[in-house]
């Protein structure tokens, strides 16, 4: 009897309460199926809407954290507003006051690992519903384990974009200008280079993140000889030339 599939309006319902709990506990999916005893994997696929609740996954729910999931027994499992802002430490923007951002973009910024050439991946933009938020991922990187992900902050105060890595405290930042007429954005790069073995170094370069209509000569690694640097070069150059980005070092 309590493997009986939940209705799948029951379902969403009862994932957005869960997701909901999730936040305010600050706890992870993880530690929630060990408290209900349950699979990570049942939970991930419930949460994502891959799959209906069961009964005995609900109950089990339920009772790790210590509140009702269903109508009847407690909290109805009504679907609640989506919430329509994003966290004050990101803005409060809403969907709508920032849609314009979302998108794929071109993203250029120079190799960490090969002295004078290019590095070009892409990056992706789009409304994370369940976070409120804008969220970013990268693609296309030839280096694969480095690809980022993270929040996109757009506050009013200093007009400008900062794409926010925090992976369990390590941060890693992109502040940028508002896109111009042609949909480009230009900025810098704060993050870790990484060194011999394990070391990890503080290091800062410009970027540019473009519509990615502009990826005509594709992604990856780009040297001065290669086709397309030119034109990548001339694109990452604005960030100086243009006075996107200023950098200061003292006298020699």
């Amino acid at each position: 009897m309590n493997e009986i599939e939940l209705p799948e309006a029951q379902s969403r319902a009862i994932a957005q309460i869960v997701r909901e709990a999730l936040a305010r506990r600050r706890i992870s999916r993880q530690t929630l199926a060990e408290q209900a005893r349950i699979s990570i994997s049942t939970l991930e696929k419930a949460l994502a809407g891959r799959r209906p609740f069961t009964l005995a996954t609900t109950i089990r729910l339920e009772e790790a954290l210590g509140q009702s999931l269903r109508p009847g027994t407690g909290r109805a499992a009504e679907v609640p507003e989506p919430a329509r802002y994003a966290p004050d430490a990101l803005g409060s923007y809403s969907r709508e006051g920032v849609s314009w951002l979302e998108g794929r973009y071109l993203t250029l910024r120079p190799s960490f690992g090969t002295a004078g050439a290019l590095f070009a991946y892409r990056t992706e933009i789009a409304w994370d519903a369940d976070g409120a938020r804008l969220a970013f991922r990268e693609a296309e990187r030839i280096d694969a384990p480095f690809t980022q992900s993270g929040s996109v902050a757009v506050p009013s105060q200093s007009g400008m974009i900062y794409l926010v890595t925090n992976w369990h405290g390590q941060h890693r930042l992109a502040v940028l200008c508002r896109p111009n007429i042609q949909g480009e954005m230009y900025g810098v790069l704060t993050t870790l280079h990484p060194g011999r073995g394990t070391q990890l170094t503080p290091a800062a370069a410009p970027l540019a993140l473009l519509p990615e209509a502009a990826a005509e000569f594709g992604y990856g690694r780009i040297g001065r000889d290669e086709p397309g640097f030119a034109r990548y070069q001339a694109y990452l150059a604005r960030v100086h030339d243009d006075g996107y980005a200023r950098f200061f070092t003292t006298a020699p």
